[in-house]
């Protein structure tokens, strides 16, 4: 399994409070696509992260955080030039970002050139990297080339989450670049609040009339459930009744318990339980990963 995407410096109230007033906060790593990694090293799905970081203190900090989840770190590259970027969890509130000119923004097809995707099983990538840069486009532009759904030579299941970040797009600009990216991806995963924002949709079946290609496409509804669709047939699970201390970060664990049931050749209905229990842990915590926030809530 490979992930290529930005990680940041994550700083997080300790506490489900607000970041105005909070007293103890904490510094972790917060990335769509290295969460995934981390959350299936944890599962014991052998991963590997692709990305950029600042030559600095916090670049060095994140990298070694991925590592020690367990995630192969080889292909991550430090940048002297470039910052690494930052964002801040404000419970409740949102987030604030810090990455323009980031590292990972300067990312490009060189990136992974030299990278043997074509021999990984999955090869995920999220809607948050080509709105980085006209070079992050591009590089994810050549990955689903290398290894999507419309290459008849490639074995590798291209996972793409759409993920879209409003504040990283020009206007007018996300709706027909992640559709078209999502139609080309072999497993999809999105919300059914972006679809709607994004493309009108009102339900999950709207959001598969307008992504008829992908073969897997698993629209997931917040409290209400997930559905998958696989060809014309869907399957629904439940969300997991849950006291949510932050969401950030639970589409990510989410999508690595779900993959992670799809590697080990579970059912439908299995793959979102899947994703769904994954996800559960990372909602009763103020981290993007599970055990690196001490504060957690009961079960509801």
């Amino acid at each position: 399994m490979i992930t290529i995407g930005e990680t940041m410096a994550l700083v997080a109230p300790a506490r489900a409070e607000s970041l105005a007033t909070a007293q103890d906060l904490r510094l972790h790593a917060g990335g769509a696509e290295s969460n995934v990694a981390s959350h299936l090293a944890e599962i014991g799905v052998t991963s590997a992260w692709v990305s950029a970081v600042g030559d600095d203190v916090l670049g060095r900090r994140i990298v070694r955080s991925v590592e020690r989840h367990g995630v192969d770190i080889r292909w991550v590259s430090f940048d002297a030039a470039a910052p690494t970027g930052v964002y801040f969890k404000d419970p409740g509130r949102g987030v604030l970002y810090y990455r323009r000119g980031s590292a990972a923004s300067r990312m490009s097809p060189a990136t992974v050139a030299n990278i043997p995707l074509e021999a990984a099983e999955v090869v995920h990538l999220s809607g948050i990297t080509p709105a980085l840069s006209e070079s992050c486009a591009a590089l994810v532009e050549d990955v689903v080339e290398r290894v999507g759904g419309s290459n008849a030579t490639s074995n590798v299941i291209l996972s793409f989450d759409v993920n879209h970040r409003q504040a990283l797009w020009a206007d007018g600009v996300a709706s027909a670049a992640l559709s078209s990216l999502a139609n080309r991806a072999d497993l999809v995963f999105v919300g059914l609040d972006e679809a709607h924002a994004l493309w009108g949709c009102d339900s999950a079946d709207d959001v598969r009339a307008l992504l008829p290609l992908p073969e897997r496409l698993v629209v997931k509804d917040g409290s209400v459930g997930a559905t998958e669709f696989t060809g014309g047939v869907s399957v629904f699970a439940p969300a997991i009744p849950t006291d949510v201390v932050e969401a950030v970060g639970a589409g990510d664990a989410f999508a690595a318990g779900y993959l992670a049931a799809l590697l080990r050749g579970e059912t439908a209905l299995d793959r979102l339980r899947c994703g769904h229990e994954r996800a559960r842990l990372v909602l009763l915590s103020t981290s993007d990963f599970i055990g690196e926030s001490t504060t957690t809530t009961g079960k509801a």
